[in-house]
């Protein structure tokens, strides 16, 4: 996969798109990075990319032309379809849905605003706008890192054990169940004698069971579109109804 991103601020993405998974993920060839300066498609000295808003207001709006002539260049600089992701407050809520949809592409490019947000002529040039949450951010750095992160990680290959990325959280909809490690007893804190029986059946079962009681417990609303069988949302239902504890 090739994901690229437009920012004034390209240099922020080196050192995280370089460590752990993402860097890992690069030297094996499972993703391709590249990060634009948008200042590059000014012309003027200053290289300016922010001018004041019609009608008056607090700040800066980033200006039409350098992200149009910008998305003009780098979408032809290659052959493979780009999908193109604007990040605002009305965007689609991010969900690992959309990053499991996401990761089937083939090159995403990331448009990142600054300032007060970018004229709204611009976001003709969006596939797709994403949203973060309800809270406002200085840039679209950060989402951007957010969703490359949570996109790369479930490309074949990326996390090297295949099912790492299918027993995390919202996998199926549910959080992920408690895990443990050495030492069995921790001061008196201790494990779950289950994870210690050597059973995979009982663990795996223990494993569905606790997933299901964190999910009801700290996350009741994912309980609806959560993947459950018949007798699964039966015990859902009484943990919310306080039937059982």
């Amino acid at each position: 996969m090739l994901i690229e991103t437009l920012s004034v601020f390209p240099g922020v993405f080196g050192s995280y798109l370089g460590a752990s998974i993402m860097g890992r993920a690069q030297d094996k060839g499972i993703l391709e990075f590249r990060a634009h300066d948008l200042r590059d498609w000014t012309h003027d000295r200053h290289r300016t990319v922010d001018d004041a808003p019609f009608g008056g207001g607090q700040g800066m709006l980033m200006k039409p032309a350098p992200i149009f002539e910008a998305m003009a260049d780098i979408k032809a600089s290659d052959s493979r379809p780009a999908w193109v992701i604007f990040f605002t407050p009305v965007g689609t809520p991010f969900t690992q849905d959309v990053a499991e949809r996401l990761s089937h592409e083939e090159r995403l490019v990331f448009v990142c605003g600054r300032y007060e947000g970018m004229d709204e002529r611009v976001y003709e040039l969006a596939d797709e706008s994403l949203s973060l949450g309800d809270y406002v951010l200085t840039g679209g750095e950060l989402p951007a890192m957010v969703v490359t992160d949570a996109v790369v990680r479930l490309l074949p290959g990326a996390l090297g054990d295949e099912m790492s990325s299918v027993d995390e959280s919202f996998s199926s909809g549910l959080l992920e169940y408690a895990q443990y490690t050495r030492p069995a007893d921790y001061e008196g804190r201790t494990v779950p004698e289950v994870l210690l029986s050597g059973d995979h059946a009982k663990v795996d079962a223990w494993r569905r069971r606790n997933a299901i009681e964190r999910t009801a417990r700290l996350r009741p609303d994912l309980l609806d579109a959560a993947e459950l069988t018949v007798d699964e949302r039966a015990y859902a239902r009484e943990l919310l109804d306080g039937s059982v504890s």
